[in-house]
């Protein structure tokens, strides 16, 4: 009795006017933006922008590019939303999303898709700068059509070579501030880039069935699971080499230097510990947690080794 009520009422609300089916259906809306992976998104946007301009805050890039750059990542996971929503249907992870359930029709879902990414790479254009808008918009096709429609089904490489639309961010912060595109931007790009394979395959250990079941060719699905823990042992350390670059050619200092040490330091002891101890089952999603709380660190590691000196000029004369 009670799912045929909430049928009937999710049919009303569809057939609704747009606003009052938009506040009805809000909480879906939202969902389909992945708001969690937006605002670390977002963050290492506002790094690159900050670090583009140290001792000022450039406000219009700040504000405006970053709302750009969001509208544009939540379109893009729209897309992915909608691309994936039969496989999301059969996967535990996924099959409560707005799609999968039913409480999205498709064709809403499209025009929402559509609409943040016409206003977000508008907005990034007209009032931000073009190469911000034209760099952002080859991001959200990386993603939401060459990954999600192509990599993601074809190779279990799809998330290293996919990942480089999930790495774009900074420099999208960063272009929005100086309208071109700098040698030390590249260096953050580098560090997502890097990161993404070993954060994302840990999470495909711990869905290695889901994804064998819906076949997708995540690494363990193909090569099997030692092998892609060493994969990602291997990836941590070339992230953790990767990290010291921005010391290495001038780019950040001292206290820069500390935290990347720290921080690489616990990602390779989870990286050795996924290989060593195969029979924790609880490892690979610990790893695929301090990987996002790593990477959030190390980005806010960057601001303070930039930043610290500008505060304390005043006081040291």
């Amino acid at each position: 009795m009670s799912r045929t009520l909430e049928a009937s009422t999710t049919r009303a609300a569809d057939d609704a006017p747009p606003l009052q089916h938009l506040l009805h259906h809000w909480r879906d809306y939202y969902e389909l933006t992945k708001p969690g992976v937006v605002a670390l998104m977002v963050f290492t946007a506002v790094v690159g922008n900050l670090l583009a301009s140290p001792g000022s805050l450039p406000w219009n890039a700040l504000i405006v590019g970053n709302i750009g750059i969001a509208l544009a990542a939540g379109s893009a996971a729209a897309i992915n939303h909608l691309v994936d929503r039969r496989v999301d249907a059969r996967m535990k992870r996924t099959q409560g999303r707005p799609l999968p359930t039913g409480h999205l029709r498709t064709a809403h879902a499209s025009v929402f898709a559509g609409t943040l990414g016409i206003s977000g790479l508008a907005l990034l254009y007209f009032a931000v700068n073009p190469l911000t808008a034209w760099l952002t918009a080859g991001s959200l096709m990386g993603y939401a059509f060459v990954y999600t429609l192509f990599l993601k089904r074809a190779t279990p490489q799809n998330i290293v070579i996919g990942g480089a639309a999930g790495a774009a961010p900074p420099v999208l912060g960063w272009v929005a501030v100086t309208g071109s595109i700098d040698p030390h931007a590249l260096l953050l790009f580098l560090i997502i880039f890097t990161w993404t394979p070993p954060h994302f395959w840990a999470l495909a250990i711990h869905r290695r069935e889901e994804y064998a079941s819906v076949d997708i060719p995540m690494l363990p699905v193909t090569h099997g699971d030692r092998y892609t823990r060493w994969q990602i042992l291997f990836y941590t350390v070339l992230l953790v080499g990767v990290t010291m670059l921005p010391f290495a050619t001038g780019m950040s200092g001292p206290i820069y230097l500390i935290g990347a040490l720290a921080l690489g330091a616990r990602y390779l002891w989870f990286g050795y510990a996924l290989l060593a101890r195969p029979e924790d089952r609880s490892l690979p999603m610990r790893s695929f947690g301090y990987s996002i709380v790593y990477l959030m660190a190390l980005f806010a590691v960057l601001l303070v080794d930039a930043y610290l000196p500008v505060v304390l000029a005043p006081f040291i004369g």
